[in-house]
Parts: C-alpha cells; structure tokens; sequence
C-alpha cells in the first residue's frame, strides 16, 4: 500500500503543485492499482486543520471522506497495534497523527510525506518525499 500524510491527499485532492512528479506518478498507479491509503486519522487531522483555518476543505468532511473512499481510497483503521506502537515510538515529536501516520507505515506500507520530522525519522521505513 501507499499511505498518503494527511497534507499529501490535500494537495492531491486540490491539485496543489507542491506534489512533485514522481510522487504523482507512484500515487496514480497505486490509485489505478486499488493500493492509494490513508489512515483513518488523517479525516481526524483534516477537520482538525480545516477548525484552525490551516486548509479549506469541503464544509461536510463526512461526505468529503465517503466520496474518496467511494473512488477507490483505502482507509486503513487505527487498531491496538498501530496505537501501541504510536506510543512507543522513538526519535520522534509528539504530534499523536503523525505518530499514528508512522505507526500505520510500519505495517509495511510506503508514506508518501513532505514532513520533514517524518522524512528524517531514523526508523527502518519506506518513504518517499511527496514534493519530488
């Protein structure tokens, strides 16, 4: 799977010119592929960013979820084993999406991120920088 950071599906959903070509291209294929996901705590991080005025995003986020879920997103739920290895994580800051964005990504999927912290986090993961 390929697992979107929250900012990513927003730039992908707005067409924002942030997302570079390459990371474009492996979104596409895995959307085609039926393997383009998120955690369900990016819907969570969303509304939490639209409260703040950080993004504009549809003004029912329900429906806005279920439209991309009905074009094919995969949401990956948060289960006790993602939010235990959310907690323990190392080396990390403590924003709790992006410790439960990571979490999710150890169950062997590839994040898609911008995120600096994320990028440059020591742990053994597969990542690819959402703006080349």
């Amino acid at each position: 799977m390929i697992l979107l950071d929250t900012h990513v599906l927003v730039w992908l959903r707005f067409g924002d010119r942030m997302l570079g070509r390459r990371a474009r291209g492996v979104i596409e294929r895995a959307a085609r592929d039926g393997t383009l996901a998120v955690s369900t705590i990016t819907f969570w991080e969303a509304g939490m960013l639209q409260e703040k005025g950080r993004v504009e995003l549809p003004a029912d986020l329900s429906a806005w979820r279920a439209s991309l879920l009905r074009e094919g997103l995969v949401e990956i739920p948060v289960d006790g084993a993602i939010a235990v290895r959310a907690g323990s994580l190392r080396d990390i800051h403590g924003d709790p999406a992006d410790r439960v964005i990571l979490a999710t990504a150890l169950e062997g999927h590839r994040l898609i991120t911008a995120d600096a912290r994320l990028l440059d986090w020591p742990g053994d993961i597969a990542r690819l920088d959402a703006r080349v």
